[in-house]
């Protein structure tokens, strides 16, 4: 029997932490290290859409257009420039999922359904998701298997982070099954310049302790400049320590999977 796809969610509704720019990079890194890869832009902004060279106001039919009108999610997947990874785009329709979907039994389902689809065309689907807590948000989790939170080395890091581990909590009594469970926080803009950084990232790794990702994703212009380009930090930058790590951060992801994990998110790091 073939291997259940992996459904990662990159979540934090802390705005400003890298949140994009790691679902992009790291769904381009695992497609590099050979995986089948599905990016899920499940944010209004369409940022990773827009990233990976697509205008969102031209693309006709979007994940908004699966979840709410029920079309076939096949026929709207993009490819990209990244050997093994594929698009399914997001435009400004899906901020209206919330109101279309209002009155629907067990719309924090949808997302789940939709992705059912296409499971055995991929090993990994990583789910962009929007800066908020609200149906979106949900909808990711409940249908993902695991989730990466990136989180800003600054001062306001821990923001938010202890409601979004309750909310996993509660969303694994609440929904069954929902198996979702953190994978992992990885630490961003990453400056070991300063004693702020610093002294950020011990605090985050007594805090969360095995929780943390080894990997740390360092400030670098070049982050900020491929997106603009329509590229992956894999194409535009090839030989930065920028695409090193987050090809260590990949590597990383895939050991976790693959590994026994004791569930130290949910229970000892809330």
């Amino acid at each position: 029997m073939a291997a259940r796809m992996k459904v990662l969610a990159v979540a934090n509704q802390k705005g400003g932490c890298g949140k994009t720019t790691t679902a992009v990079n790291l769904a381009a890194a695992l497609a590099q290290l050979g995986r089948r890869v599905l990016l899920v832009d499940l944010d209004p902004q369409a940022n990773a859409t827009l990233g990976l060279g697509y205008s969102p106001s031209r693309i006709n039919q979007t994940i908004y257009h699966a979840m709410v009108h029920s079309h076939d999610l096949t026929g709207m997947l993009l490819p990209t420039s990244v050997p093994r990874l594929t698009l399914a785009p997001s435009n400004v329709l899906l901020a209206g999922v919330e109101l279309d979907l209002r009155g629907v039994l067990g719309k924090e389902l949808v997302l789940g359904e939709v992705l059912r689809q296409v499971e055995s065309q991929f090993d990994l689907c990583i789910i962009d998701c929007c800066p908020s807590l609200g149906l979106l948000a949900l909808n990711a989790l409940v249908a993902s298997t695991d989730v990466i939170i990136p989180v800003q080395v600054q001062y306001y890091a821990l923001e938010g982070l202890h409601r979004l581990l309750e909310t996993i909590r509660v969303l694994r009594r609440r929904f069954q099954p929902c198996l979702v469970q953190p994978l992992g926080l990885v630490l961003t803009f990453m400056d070991e310049r300063t004693c702020l950084a610093r002294n950020v990232q011990e605090g985050l790794r007594r805090a969360f302790g095995r929780l943390v990702f080894q990997t740390v994703i360092h400030s670098a212009v070049v982050l900020a400049e491929a997106p603009s380009h329509g590229q992956t930090i894999l194409t535009y930058a090839p030989n930065t320590r920028a695409c090193m790590e987050y090809v260590n951060l990949a590597r990383e992801v895939l050991v976790r999977l693959a590994s026994a994990r004791v569930d130290v998110g949910v229970r000892s790091a809330v």
